[in-house]
């Protein structure tokens, strides 16, 4: 699932290419799943400028001229496409049409999903000024292992798997450590590595790949990586399997 660095140079890249232009049409192509369907849509959007694109925690918001908000999911497989005249993905969920070229959102598992005027769950977004440690110190008060808190998304928003293993890594704090237990020096290590994390991560997906609008660009990260063996000062790479794969080392320190 894309997490917060991908989309942040995703929101770019559909900035680049679809910013002020109008969108002319919605076309929903597999819409179960989806809360507003083709006609809610068209009445909403139809006609309208498209403002700006930005993330918010691991989704997409498309800002319109009339001030209405079409949020986007990406989930686990979804894909962004873009296209001519006519679209040939596979899979699509939803077109939509603009001046000149179209955005196609497309998932074999048919989950990723828009929805007008989403409302933003309640935790901090990862990068916003107010996820500092003050605010940490109160959202760790719990019995939950540091990588699910770090991870829920009513607690920070736009971490996900992936980057909460790098955080921690960075932190040195190892990701089944008790939450309430981690002691202020570790909190304030693991507020400035959150930070430093993610907005390094979307240079290097920038660099490496600088039009991307879909996957996951993960081989430049220091840990989670299937086939690395030991991090950057060493340390051999452990893989923790239940409930979906966690990678660390024995340089984290482990809180009980």
């Amino acid at each position: 699932m894309p997490e917060a660095p991908d989309l942040q140079v995703f929101a770019k890249n559909l900035n680049k290419l679809f910013a002020g232009k109008q969108l002319q049409q919605v076309k929903v192509v597999d819409g179960k799943n989806l809360q507003d369907d083709e006609s809610t849509l068209n009445a909403a959007l139809r006609g309208t400028i498209l403002k700006e694109v930005y993330r918010s925690g691991k989704e997409l918001r498309f800002l319109f001229s009339n001030e209405t908000v079409l949020g986007l999911h990406l989930m686990l497989h979804g894909k962004l496409f873009v296209f001519d005249e006519s679209n040939e993905n596979k899979h699509t969920i939803v077109e939509l049409h603009f001046e000149g070229k179209g955005l196609a959102v497309t998932d074999y598992q048919k989950a990723a999903n828009i929805k007008l005027n989403p409302i933003d769950k309640e935790g901090i977004d990862a990068l916003s000024k107010e996820l500092d440690f003050s605010y940490l110190k109160k959202a760790l008060q719990s019995r939950t292992n540091i990588k699910s808190r770090i991870t829920d998304q009513h607690v920070i928003r736009g971490v996900g798997n992936a980057y909460a293993d790098e955080i921690l890594w960075e932190a040195k704090i190892a990701p089944m450590s008790v939450s309430n237990k981690i002691p202020d020096e570790k909190i304030k290590a693991l507020a400035k590595a959150i930070k430093s994390v993610l907005l390094n991560a979307e240079k290097e997906i920038e660099k490496d790949h600088p039009g991307i609008i879909a996957g996951e660009v993960r081989g430049f990260l220091k840990i989670h990586v299937a086939k690395k063996e030991k991090s950057p000062t060493g340390g051999i790479i452990k893989v923790d399997k239940k409930g979906g794969s966690t990678y660390y080392t024995d340089e984290q320190e482990l809180f009980t």
